[in-house]
């Protein structure tokens, strides 16, 4: 430590004794390797900073999320940009809404509060390709984060429309953003290209100018420094409380237990720290993410970290006189489009819709515990604002709404269909079809002719759900075995077999069904994207039935494709509009329950439960709410923030069941989330 000169940097920062007269016109923000620190307009400075997603958090929620950090004690927030939420296709971009950056960014500035920017154009954040558009693998040989020409033309088309937003809001043009994030953990990636690292520091200077202090992020492993650090970037590290987590490191804890903890948690902060050191030996120590929480991955134990290991190692560092910035606000995402990525290490690993974190503020919004610690050790080092921390926001149990297979109009208030409150009497409408009835809906321009399967990519399909469709080509008396090669089902594939459901095949996991029929019997395969990886080895993550499927081992051939727009039917009103009768009778298979429901007179945020039901999508009013998987968990509830309710009209659900509904489906509105925490790596979930 005494090598590191930090007991004198902490000293001279707590008595203010390094503090020089800045010109009231002169706005900087710099290194200070001298003093090892940063200096804000001359001054020595540090940071505390917590990262937050706007493409995660409803609009009308902003205000309340950044102004519960900022009397939390943060000084800047971390924002991260993701490239795919933008450009949606090759030169058409969208900053309209939620995805209106820049007013996010004015809204920051009016609190008070600086950023710190990651704007990628990798940027991880476990989310889908790590935030790098799919349309980019509709060249199939492309190589991703690297100086590959068609790939470093599709970034310098971004930056020079991106880069022009951020520059008149840097802190040198009188602005709010002191820094910025080039790539992300580059050296956990394979390719360990320099002269890719090169053209972005070229890029972001060309766009940015010569005074914006720019800095890399990577894990604390030597290899991972090595490869992700440049001269001209300011090298920071992550980690989190008790444990050097990040980069491969972290991503290795894919087992089913929670985080580890230590009782050593200052000598594992200086030994990080050390470690920047030996490619930083001066300047300002830096923990670009202190990992508050961790994520999960379906099917796995809901992860957790104690509020006093958090608050602990967060007292370490700032002792250090450290900058840091706290995964401290992650929220669900809201979007039209389920957007979660996933990892790989092994295996193929998605992660959940709910974004929590485990993290100080939920995805609701709500102060935890751990807030209040981390809020109480920064009060020891700074002074924190005057006034009380915002309170939680307003939750409501609507109670529960029961869909059906027929239409069904419940006289005023009876059970199963409804719970009502303060005398309401909602209204209930319920519909039904199988996904396979309904295909001139949900692919309008028809299916593609092949004869053999395209991935998503090939048929610019980017997120979502495509059907393979094609017919047995002989008589099958006894079972035959129906097998996809190993890795070609990306991610899921639900099969039906003259529209009766047979099963799921499954990336990494069950790759063969037994079937019978007749020659001309129709098969089909639903195939879902489940996220492209965020994290691992490569992020060229395609999707679909990447090889041919074989029935005894002999290919099957001639296969009908259908893109589907799910979304853009949903969120045009379908299937609110009278649906077919279906062809099946019973409650197995991919298939659409659809209601409407009316609040009692308030629309606050809530939580649904799926009771029963097996794994599928919601959407409320037209807003995908994301993916629900009881029987894998540990995420049993999806967050439905206030803002997509109405009041005084109805509200339109619609539930997209890919495996199996329950004998009385319905969903259960409360006022709290579900976590499954004790699941481990089993397929079924206990309430």
């Amino acid at each position: 430590l005494a090598r590191m000169g930090l007991p004198a940097l902490a000293l001279l920062l707590a008595a203010g004794l390094l503090h020089t007269q800045a010109s009231p016109l002169a706005r900087s923000f710099q290194l200070d390797y001298e003093h090892n620190c940063f200096r804000k307009d001359g001054a020595p400075f540090r940071y505390i900073s917590g990262s937050i997603h706007y493409a995660r958090v409803p609009r009308p929620a902003w205000r309340d999320r950044l102004l519960k950090m900022y009397m939390s004690g943060l000084s800047a927030v971390q924002v991260y940009i993701p490239w795919n939420y933008h450009e949606t296709q090759p030169g058409v971009y969208d900053f309209t809404g939620n995805r209106d950056v820049e007013a996010f960014l004015d809204l920051t500035a009016e609190l008070g509060l600086l950023v710190i920017l990651r704007p990628g154009p990798y940027i991880c954040a476990e989310w889908e390709m790590g935030g790098l558009p799919a349309w980019l693998l509709w060249k199939p040989d492309i190589i991703l984060r690297t100086s590959d020409p068609a790939y470093l033309a599709a970034v310098d088309s971004w930056l020079h429309i991106l880069l022009p937003k951020i520059k008149p809001r840097l802190y040198q043009q009188g602005g709010n953003i002191i820094s910025v994030q080039v790539e992300n953990e580059y050296g956990s990636y394979y390719a360990c290209d320099y002269g890719y690292l090169r053209h972005l520091l070229g890029s972001f200077r060309a766009l940015l100018g010569s005074e914006v202090l720019l800095f890399t992020t990577d894990s604390t492993g030597a290899e991972e420094l090595r490869c992700g650090t440049l001269q001209g970037l300011y090298a920071t590290v992550d980690f989190g409380p008790g444990i050097l987590l990040g980069g491969q490191e972290g991503r290795s804890l894919l087992s089913c237990s929670n985080l580890p903890v230590s009782t050593s948690t200052g000598s594992n902060v200086t030994e990080a720290f050390g470690a920047q050191r030996r490619v930083e030996p001066k300047g300002p120590l830096v923990n670009s993410e202190y990992y508050t929480g961790w994520l999960d991955y379906w099917g796995e134990a809901h992860a957790s970290t104690s509020a006093a290991q958090v608050a602990r190692g967060l007292q370490d560092m700032l002792q250090l006189g450290a900058s840091i910035n706290m995964q401290v606000s992650p929220f669900l995402q809201l979007t039209s489009l389920p957007w979660p990525g996933a990892d790989y290490k092994d295996q193929y690993k998605p992660v959940t819709t709910s974004y929590d974190y485990d993290a100080p503020l939920s995805e609701a919004g709500d102060p935890t515990e751990k807030l209040f610690a981390i809020r109480t050790v920064i009060g020891k080092f700074q002074p924190l604002p005057v006034g009380p921390l915002p309170p939680a926001t307003p939750k409501y149990a609507y109670g529960r709404v029961a869909l059906q297979k027929v239409s069904a109009y419940p006289e005023g208030c009876a059970a199963p269909a409804w719970h009502c409150s303060a005398g309401q009497h909602p209204s209930l409408s319920l519909q039904y079809a199988d996904l396979l009835d309904v295909l001139d809906v949900l692919c309008p321009s028809g299916p593609i002719q092949s004869q053999f399967p395209l991935t998503f990519e090939a048929l610019k399909q980017a997120y979502g759900f495509m059907v393979y469709h094609t017919q047995l080509p002989w008589d099958v008396p006894d079972p035959a075995t129906l097998c996809a090669p190993p890795h070609s089902i990306c991610d899921r594939g639900y099969v039906m077999l003259q529209k009766e459901y047979q099963g799921a095949l499954e990336r990494d996991g069950q790759t063969t069904l037994h079937i019978t029929g007749r020659a001309g019997d129709t098969l089909d395969i639903l195939l879902e994207n489940m996220g492209r990886i965020s994290f691992g080895a490569n992020t060229s993550d395609f999707k679909g039935l990447l090889g041919n499927l074989s029935l005894n081992s002999r290919p099957l051939s001639n296969w009908l494709i259908y893109p589907l727009a799910i979304d853009t039917a949903v969120q045009q009103g379908w299937p609110q509009a009278a649906l077919p009768e279906s062809s099946s009778g019973g409650r197995v298979g991919p298939a659409f329950y659809t209601g409407t429901f009316e609040t009692p007179g308030i629309a606050w945020d809530t939580f649904v439960k799926f009771p029963g039901w097996s794994k599928g999508l919601l959407w409320i009013n037209g807003f995908n709410l994301g993916r629900y998987w009881t029987r894998r968990g540990p995420q049993q509830t999806l967050f439905v923030p206030g803002s997509v309710l109405h009041v005084g009209r109805p509200n339109n659900i619609t539930v997209l069941e890919l495996e199996e509904a329950p004998p009385t489906p319905l969903l259960l509105f409360l006022d709290q989330p579900l976590y499954n925490r004790t699941l481990g790596c089993s397929t079924t979930a206990t309430e």
